[in-house]
């Protein structure tokens, strides 16, 4: 079965005889038409901006294109333009005549393997995926970009800072994928999301969120140039055309200056949200051209846009997949997910892994419970400060399947997918079957940049063998005798062990630092490679690449790894820890939003408190969690809480002890 998926990918790709991209210059903006400064301002929101009109219209997606278009006119440089609503719906993609069809997946770092060097990713994939980056990491607390992301998925923390650690959400570009099973797609769910991403999220310049009154509506992404990468300097500042001119675009939908990013800080750093402003831009987008007057087409993109430009939803409106709760989480300002008929879509339910599962009552409670420790929390990359931390949460059972999934107000929207990440990765890793699934999975064949076999096979039971090796057991990962929180896991699956000390060796789960980069980690991409290869292999016969005999017709499963278990991949950031009844795993929480060390507080002392409410459940015995290994002389972590965490009290060390 593994030779044969493998066969399948590499022959599909392998038959591709694709042309030569064109493009434009890049010419400098002559000054002539400068735009006037924009106001943007704080708009004192703090969560509950966001209204039923809080979403772009047809005429207002026409705007935000045309605008963009007309830099990218003036900048010589054809651009596919894509604008998604707040949830991934993509209500737009503009292709300008002359835009180039194809980008390079690239690092620069002459990294070989994973996805390094792919050629035949089309650009309005690339575009969409930054959109959706945009929006998804914005709320009314915060304005990120993929320029920000860029900065926080690194292998140091600020890029180029040698001996510093990796970025605060090192591996979350491996989110959202096209193949999760939590995800939504279209057609089939014209309306609700969060709706996945063709590439994950993104760490190109050019992907920036749309805001109106203060209220997040969506995301623009921009691929002109012939990449698709990152910024691994952060010492000077790019003028990037595909964020030029995403900016143009941004024009009248800015995010207020006093949420972006370079206003927010982490461990005494300012992230960035872009290098370039309205200053910098060659035209005035506000004498922008009508959008029927553009040279160019709408292009509609097989299983995410039907040529037809469209509305957003409003956030938090049941349209939306998003909306408050009626039923289970009375007084905690909760959210659920809903489908396009309003019901909820992961209700707290039992777990299904025999006599010793979760209750309904025990996942409500910790649920709950959860909730209550975030709307105490202060937020780490929030604005005003000491507002609460907005945040997903998920529960698991060792099977991977979904208990229950709860939201607190204003959450950003990729932490829905990254909780429940981290939560099977939790319950995965802590659990004596974690081996042998591995095992199981099917060999992965890496591509030339052409798609053709390059003859380099990983197979995914290797990482077994090191970790067993690294942790010094030849029962690591088999005997369940450790539990594992995401932050452990992470400590394995950097590329320095000690994380940030160049010339140390990678873990276990990471690739060598001179085969690593954000486009090839290790064992997370991995795992999801055949999955992320075959949705590529659909779109291109979907498009017409293999003319009449696409070799894939079916979109790509609902299961990134094809192990039951990890359905929508793995996750290396903080946020997580597995669930036991004494010392028998149960499952897993996970938690994302606003900082790692909350995500870390509120998954830990959530099943904390529910474990003193029920007395049936609790975290991890302290004999058998991670912070017990040394593997190399250097102790791995479990969780790390914040310190004075709460805006209802001055506590310290609040996990200590627990």
């Amino acid at each position: 079965m593994a030779k044969w998926r493998i066969g399948l990918l590499t022959l599909a790709i392998g038959i591709l005889a694709l042309p030569g991209c064109g493009g434009g210059s890049r010419n400098e903006p002559d000054g002539s038409s400068e735009p006037p400064p924009q106001v943007a301002g704080d708009q004192g929101c703090t969560g509950s901006c966001t209204s039923a009109q809080s979403k772009l219209s047809v005429a207002q997606v026409q705007q935000i294109i045309a605008q963009a278009a007309a830099e990218a006119q003036a900048q010589n440089t054809p651009a596919t333009i894509a604008v998604v609503d707040r949830v991934g719906n993509v209500l737009g993609v503009f292709k300008m005549n002359g835009a180039r069809d194809f980008v390079t997946i690239t690092s620069n770092r002459g990294v070989v393997g994973g996805l390094e060097g792919l050629t035949i990713v089309p650009s309005e994939l690339a575009a969409i995926a930054k959109a959706v980056t945009g929006a998804y990491l914005t709320s009314e607390g915060n304005a990120f970009t993929t320029r920000t992301a860029n900065q926080i998925v690194q292998e140091h923390f600020n890029p180029g800072e040698i001996g510093q650690p990796s970025g605060p959400l090192f591996g979350v570009q491996f989110s959202q994928l096209a193949c999760s099973d939590l995800n939504l797609r279209q057609p089939e769910n014209p309306n609700a999301g969060p709706k996945r991403s063709p590439l994950g999220l993104s760490a190109d310049p050019g992907g920036l969120p749309l805001v109106m009154n203060g209220a997040p509506v969506g995301g623009i992404g921009i691929a002109a140039d012939d990449t698709y990468g990152l910024d691994p300097v952060l010492t000077d500042f790019d003028r990037d055309i595909d964020e030029l001119i995403a900016i143009a675009g941004t024009f009248n939908f800015a995010a207020p200056v006093d949420r972006r990013a370079n206003r927010i800080t982490v461990e005494g750093k300012v992230f960035r949200y872009a290098d370039v402003d309205s200053s910098d831009l060659a035209t005035n987008p506000d004498n922008a051209p009508g959008f029927a007057s553009l040279a160019g087409n709408l292009l509609p993109v097989p299983a995410y846009f039907d040529g037809t430009i469209r509305e957003g939803t409003a956030f938090g409106q049941a349209e939306s997949g998003i909306r408050a709760d009626t039923k289970d989480f009375p007084g905690l300002d909760a959210f659920v997910l809903v489908d396009d008929t309003d019901t909820e879509r992961f209700r707290p339910r039992a777990g299904t892994d025999g006599g010793n599962a979760l209750t309904q009552n025990e996942v409500q409670t910790l649920l709950s419970e959860a909730l209550k420790i975030a709307n105490r929390a202060r937020a780490q990359i929030r604005r005003p400060l000491s507002t609460p931390a907005r945040v997903s949460i998920s529960v698991v059972d060792t099977n991977g399947q979904i208990l229950g999934i709860a939201r607190t107000r204003d959450a950003p929207i990729f932490g829905i997918d990254v909780s429940l990440q981290k939560a099977r990765t939790a319950a995965f890793f802590s659990g004596s079957f974690a081996g042998d699934d591995l095992r199981s999975a099917a060999d992965v064949g890496y591509l030339n940049g052409d798609g053709s076999p390059s003859g380099e096979v990983i197979v995914i039971g290797d990482y077994v063998d090191a970790a067993q090796t690294f942790l010094a057991s030849d029962t690591a990962l088999d005997d369940g005798a450790f539990a594992f929180a995401d932050r452990s896991g992470g400590n394995l699956s950097r590329p320095f062990f000690p994380d940030g000390i160049p010339g140390t060796m990678n873990g276990p789960f990471s690739k060598p630092f001179d085969r690593w980069s954000p486009f090839s980690v290790g064992l997370q991409l991995d795992l999801n490679f055949n999955a992320l290869a075959t949705h590529l292999v659909f779109y291109l016969g979907a498009i017409g690449v293999f003319g009449d005999n696409p070799p894939v017709t079916e979109d790509v499963a609902k299961n990134c790894t094809g192990l039951n278990r990890l359905a929508n991949g793995i996750q290396i950031f903080p946020g997580s820890v597995p669930i036991y009844r004494g010392s028998t795993l149960v499952g897993g929480i996970g938690v994302s939003g606003d900082g790692v060390d909350q995500d870390d507080m509120i998954s830990f002392l959530g099943l904390h408190n529910a474990g003193e409410v029920l007395g049936t459940i609790n975290n991890a015995p302290p004999e058998m969690r991670a912070d017990q290994l040394t593997p190399q002389g250097t102790r791995l972590r479990y969780v790390q809480c914040p310190q004075a965490p709460f805006i209802d009290s001055d506590e310290q060390n609040v996990c200590e002890g627990k």
